[in-house]
């Protein structure tokens, strides 16, 4: 923006200097939303491998218990 400020700009100039900085927020706000679904999506799978060790886990006490009955 600072530039704006300090260029005298005709309307297309400033238009499409809106534009540009605009495509660069949008493209910033992308790559954090990815970055959110990339750490979302591995946050899911660490819960899941503890949930299907923790399982395991489980299932083995349970079936040693049987084997003792």
């Amino acid at each position: 923006m600072l530039i704006r400020k300090e260029q005298n700009l005709n309307d297309i100039q400033t238009e499409i200097f809106d534009l540009m900085v605009g495509f660069e927020d949008e493209a910033k706000i992308n790559r954090k939303q990815h970055a959110t679904r990339r750490a979302l999506e591995a946050r899911r799978a660490i819960e899941r491998h503890y949930e299907e060790k923790e399982l395991v886990r489980s299932v083995e006490d349970d079936w040693l218990d049987d084997l003792d009955d």
